[in-house]
Formats: C-alpha cells, sequence, structure tokens
C-alpha cells in the first residue's frame, strides 16, 4: 500500500542558543519557532515537537491511507494524540509512545483499524525512523 509518489521537500532544522535564552528554530523551508523550557511557559519544548511531529505525521499518513483504499470522502476529520512516557532508568528517552487515533466519519472498526496500520506501519516516515535505529553523523565545527 506504501507506494507513494512524493515530490522531494528540502527537510532539516538549524537550533540557535546564545549564552541566555531560549532556543530558536529555523527549517530548511524557513519557518521558525521559538522553544520553551520552563514546565508553565506555553509553547514547544523539544519533547513535544517530538509528539507533534509522530502526530502530524500519522494524521497525514492516515489521509494518504484512506485515499488509496478509496474512502476518504466519508472521513470529516482524523485526529492522533500522542504523549509519552519517560524512562524511569537510565538515559534520558521516551520510552512508550502513547497514541489515540480518532478517525470520524462514515467508515467500520475494520476500516478505522486498516487506515491506522498502514499510516503507523507503512506511512508515516517519523513513525517508521522512531522504530528504526537510524544513524548519527555529527561533524563539529568552529565558527567565530
Amino acid at each position: 500500500m506504501a507506494d507513494l509518489k512524493a515530490r522531494p521537500r528540502p527537510t532539516g532544522a538549524i537550533a540557535t542558543l546564545g549564552r541566555t535564552g531560549f532556543p530558536h528554530v529555523t527549517s530548511t523551508t524557513k519557518g521558525e519557532i521559538d522553544i520553551v523550557t520552563a514546565p508553565s511557559q506555553p509553547g514547544f519544548s523539544p519533547l513535544d515537537l517530538l509528539y507533534a511531529s509522530l502526530s502530524a505525521c500519522l494524521v497525514l499518513s492516515a489521509r494518504i491511507a484512506a485515499s488509496q483504499m478509496g474512502v476518504l470522502d466519508r472521513i470529516s476529520e482524523i485526529t492522533a494524540d500522542v504523549t509519552g512516557e519517560k524512562a524511569a532508568e537510565g538515559l534520558s528517552r521516551v520510552a512508550k509512545f502513547n497514541i489515540v487515533f480518532s478517525i470520524n466519519g462514515d467508515v467500520d472498526e475494520e476500516t478505522r483499524r486498516k487506515i491506522v496500520d498502514a499510516a503507523e506501519d507503512e506511512i508515516c516516515t517519523v513513525s517508521n525512523t522512531i522504530r528504526g535505529t537510524p544513524e548519527f553523523s555529527t561533524v563539529i565545527s568552529k565558527q567565530d
């Protein structure tokens, strides 16, 4: 089902942080977001962005799956509420992602399940990446 013909889009982000203040992130396509760190501050923390990336990718992927299955015209809304649980031991990381999908419209439970399965397991680049073990290639450069 995951035979996608997506146009390539530039991807990537640069985060900048001074001695004080908060990180400012700019995407390759010139999107911008300021990151917050205090629990009471409104806005996105780095962990929120991880959950946001997964939830956005899942709903987009579910829409693609519904379209491929020929049922998109019967769906009014798709949501993916993503939270997580941090590991109690070891490295600071998310040990478990909790995902609550909602697919509103005139589709049965079996079709909803097929849409979610295709979105999570085949189409969503973010979920596929999190489930995998991507390599990291890090270069350190000094800029004056």
